[in-house]
């Protein structure tokens, strides 16, 4: 084995197209600050270019909003907004926005003791240039085996969205309804109205999506989602 890294003066700057374990990406990023963004995809680092602002900064901030005002209205889920996940020791992507079910009421995913997301959340989201991103190739391949349920992708220039929902192990593509209402399956009552997204029209996202916390489906999700018992402090071991 090498001799551990020292001082930070020592460390390699991540690169694009680099071949690194998870332990030497983090290292790497750690010692990045002034770096905003950069993930590992199969062993790969990727790093996205500078951020527009109609192309996805705007976007973005759309998809956090609607997200933020369902977890308002859902005691049990946590949004996160560029939050990196570990999912395995080659890939450690960092989305542009996930939304997940506390661990302590049941969700699939943990928080770690130093505060980064491991395992699949249940929903993530990317906002992409156009079909050609890695975003509806390599990244939808590695979340789909990872188990992430439902994945949404924004093809910004070609003003279209895809959502996913993992079914049998496979990504099976969600269908708008007459309105252009798609629902997620995973998370009763988060609705998106994809036709006013698309154009711009938040306030009528916002309208669909109260509509779907109003509904039933809503609060018996709601309901199922209450704190899990931890055991009994002191309890006795069985002989």
């Amino acid at each position: 084995m090498g001799n551990p890294v020292r001082a930070l003066d020592t460390i390699l700057p991540l690169e694009p197209g680099d071949r690194l374990t998870r332990t030497e990406f983090e290292q790497r990023y750690e010692a990045m600050p002034y770096l905003k963004k950069a993930e590992l995809i199969e062993g790969m680092v990727a790093m996205p270019s500078p951020v527009r602002l109609q192309r996805h900064g705007q976007p973005q901030a759309h998809l956090i909003g609607w997200l933020v005002v369902y977890e308002s209205g859902t005691p049990g889920i946590i949004t996160g907004d560029n939050s990196t996940v570990r999912l395995d020791l080659d890939n450690e992507p960092q989305p542009d926005a996930l939304l997940l079910i506390d661990p302590a009421h049941g969700g699939q995913a943990r928080v770690s003791e130093d505060d980064y997301v491991e395992m699949a959340p249940e929903f993530v989201a990317e906002v992409a240039a156009s079909s050609a991103s890695i975003d509806l190739h390599t990244k939808r391949q590695v979340y789909r085996q990872h188990g992430v349920r439902e994945y949404l992708v924004w093809r910004v220039l070609e003003r279209a969205l895809d959502w996913f929902a993992l079914r049998d192990g496979e990504y099976v593509r969600l269908a708008p309804d007459a309105q252009g209402v798609i629902r997620s399956e995973v998370f009763a009552g988060l609705w998106l109205h994809t036709t006013a997204l698309l154009r711009g029209d938040m306030a009528s996202v916002f309208a669909t999506l109260q509509q779907g916390l109003a509904s039933a489906e809503h609060a018996d999700f709601v309901a199922s989602l209450r704190p899990l018992e931890p055991p009994e402090h002191g309890a006795r071991q069985r002989e």
